[in-house]
């Protein structure tokens, strides 16, 4: 077996990861006030949300190409691969999942899976890296197959957002929740459910609070078994560095810290905080 793995830009990859020969990123394109970027490449995430703060209207997120993905796929199969997993953002916040699905059909010497992740960000990069340490392992299709689902159906992602006015903007959430919610301070808790769309899990008063039930979710969550735990934060590093150090405290090593992206950036806002985990599976090769 010869296998190579597609995902896209909203995915959290480690270098290593990303330079094999073998895994493809396909980027996502996003759009402010007019001006196309492409996540990654030509808008770091860090801009992004300097651009997003000016910006007259919430920024505009693509789907990743599907002619780009077409193109990679005949690439793959003209050099003697044999096998493809496709793992990209959610089918719960975009359409591409559904979009792709008649692919698997048309590259008759490729064996193509499309697992829907039914997540992004450093979840769907740790997804990434799974594959392929299984494939360099010598796993069969089918195995790494199954693995991958314990690891989508085992993965939790949890989302304290700062700025609910935000929610209204994108169209997640009515006027008049936001301002009651401002009023009572009221730090929603988001999370992506069974179904990979975000919706909200709890309502918390206070974001002290909020911040105590995140970690109570997680610990509680990763008590039995071993998990890659993470802390993503839309711009909001010195939160996120306080929360690796709580939870390192409580005795959860090898936290990952990293930064939202345009994608869920442009959902949640900036300032907001997201704690979550993902299944180690155990293989022997």
């Amino acid at each position: 077996m010869k296998l190579a793995v597609i995902t896209d830009s909203s995915a959290v990859l480690a270098p290593a990861v990303r330079e094999r020969q073998d895994v493809t990123v396909l980027p996502i394109t996003v759009s402010i006030d007019g001006v196309d970027y492409i996540e990654g490449e030509t808008l770091t995430a860090e801009a992004f949300y300097g651009l997003m703060a000016q910006a007259k209207d919430l920024p505009k997120t693509s789907q990743p190409s599907l002619a780009t993905l077409e193109e990679t796929l005949a690439y793959y199969q003209a050099q003697g691969y044999t096998h493809v997993i496709g793992l990209f953002l959610s089918s719960g916040i975009s359409g591409f999942w559904q979009n792709i699905q008649y692919l698997k059909d048309d590259f008759p010497q490729l064996e193509i899976a499309f697992p829907d992740s039914k997540i992004t960000s450093v979840p769907l990069g740790a997804m990434v890296a799974s594959v392929v340490e299984w494939a360099d392992k010598g796993l069969d299709f089918e195995t790494i197959q199954a693995n991958l689902q314990v690891q989508i159906e085992g993965t939790k992602a949890f989302i304290l957002v700062d700025d609910l006015n935000h929610l209204v903007r994108g169209g997640r959430l009515s006027n008049g929740s936001a301002l009651l919610g401002n009023l009572l301070n009221i730090k929603p808790i988001l999370y992506f459910n069974e179904e990979g769309v975000i919706v909200v899990y709890e309502k918390i008063r206070t974001e002290k609070k909020a911040i105590k039930r995140l970690m109570k979710l997680i610990l509680e969550g990763t008590k039995d078994g071993r998990y890659k735990v993470f802390v993503i934060h839309a711009n909001a590093r010195e939160k996120a560095k306080a929360l690796k150090f709580s939870l390192e405290r409580e005795g959860i090593s090898d936290v990952e810290v990293a930064n939202f992206g345009s994608v869920i950036g442009t959902h949640v806002g900036e300032g907001a905080l997201t704690l979550g985990y993902v299944p180690i599976v155990d293989t022997k090769s």
